[in-house]
């Protein structure tokens, strides 16, 4: 072996891992919580009831927030996470989320490796 090749190699590592900083990785996950928020409110809506007074449909208060180390996704509406979860009364929910993020997570992944790796 070389020591060119180690080097090179060591370099290499050093770039992962200072791309892999918890502030990095919170950054990548910001951003694609920030793409599923979106996917998620561009889901169709029933357009009779959008349009009353002071309605405000559930999928428009789909939001992100960073947290300390960590990204939460959920709604603006307190019955956001009993529509997507169920509850004992409604025991199958309608997940929105789960569905979009389910659909699109090849996608997520390969952006949030472009994120951290380049």
């Amino acid at each position: 072996m070389e020591s060119d090749g180690l080097e090179g190699f060591e370099e290499l590592l050093e770039n992962i891992l200072e791309s892999v900083e918890e502030k990095n990785i919170v950054k990548a996950l910001e951003k694609t919580a920030k793409k599923l928020v979106r996917d998620v409110k561009t889901l169709p809506k029933p357009r009779s009831q959008t349009r009353k007074a002071g309605y405000t449909h559930l999928l428009n208060t789909a939001t992100s927030r960073a947290v300390k180390n960590e990204v939460e996704v959920g709604w603006g509406k307190y019955y956001g996470p009993m529509l997507e979860r169920g509850t004992r009364k409604m025991p199958k929910g309608a997940p929105h989320y789960t569905k979009v993020y389910e659909r699109n997570k090849k996608i997520y992944y390969t952006d949030m490796q472009k994120e951290l790796f380049g």
